[in-house]
């Protein structure tokens, strides 16, 4: 049986078929001024409704996200946390939790209840998650200041770690890639992070956004890609 992963970013969506971890098809969606208003909709429900999927893996990117320390259980407040971050519908989005243990954090996000509802009446095995939790647990950290970004179409998430802990995570969407790089060198400026100590490490995205990463590259020093999506090869959904 195939599994099918699910990537929802800021109106996008982009889905891997897979099979023994083999990557089968791929497609991104995108919306812009001349796509359909529904464009992530109308796609979504075509590839649910394509083939029965023994499993699906679903990870969000959107920026609707709260972060506090493992164990915290007051659930109930889970929108409110949100709502510091970004304008949350209750109505339309379901409150999800993601527990990040190697870390000892959990992120509190919400999802459009709409999908969420698509995806769990075809009643088979389904797995949500935060891409900032998939993210981090992914990482490779060493006992030193270090800035790790996750590049997407129009979007970005990085976290900012210090001998091993987490001191600050932001997902942001932006205009221009140097919308990025200005908020990220701001962030430097607050959390005490300097540019010549702090080693850059980027994934994802990196050939969509080369502006980026050359304008960053006249700053910092340590800077090392470590993951450049391919064609069926993505650093979040595999």
């Amino acid at each position: 049986m195939r599994k099918l992963s699910l990537l929802f970013t800021k109106d996008g969506l982009q889905w891997q078929i897979s099979k023994s971890r083999k990557v089968l098809e791929e497609k991104i969606f995108l919306k812009d001024e001349d796509t359909p208003k529904d464009l992530v909709e109308e796609n979504l429900n075509e590839v649910l409704a394509s083939e029965k999927f023994s499993e699906i893996s679903v990870i969000s990117s959107i920026n609707h996200f709260s972060i506090v320390e493992e164990g915290f259980d007051q659930h109930d407040l889970g929108y409110n946390l949100i709502s510091y971050n970004a304008d949350v519908k209750r109505d339309s989005e379901e409150l999800m939790l993601s527990v990040n243990k190697k870390f000892g954090i959990q992120f509190y996000y919400s999802f459009p209840k709409d999908f969420y509802q698509k995806i769990k009446a075809l009643e088979i095995p389904v797995h949500f998650n935060f891409s900032g939790e998939k993210f981090l647990n992914a990482l490779n950290v060493k006992n030193r200041k270090e800035i790790h970004v996750n590049l997407y179409h129009q979007q970005a998430e990085f976290f900012a770690i210090e001998s091993k802990k987490v001191v600050l995570y932001n997902n942001l969407d932006a205009a221009s890639e140097v919308d990025f790089l200005y908020f990220i060198m701001f962030t430097l400026s607050k959390i005490d992070f300097g540019i010549s100590e702090t080693h850059f490490y980027i994934y994802g995205e990196t050939t969509e956004n080369e502006t980026f990463i050359s304008e960053m590259q006249k700053f910092v020093s340590n800077l090392k890609i470590v993951f450049d999506n391919l064609h069926k090869k993505s650093f979040i959904l595999n």
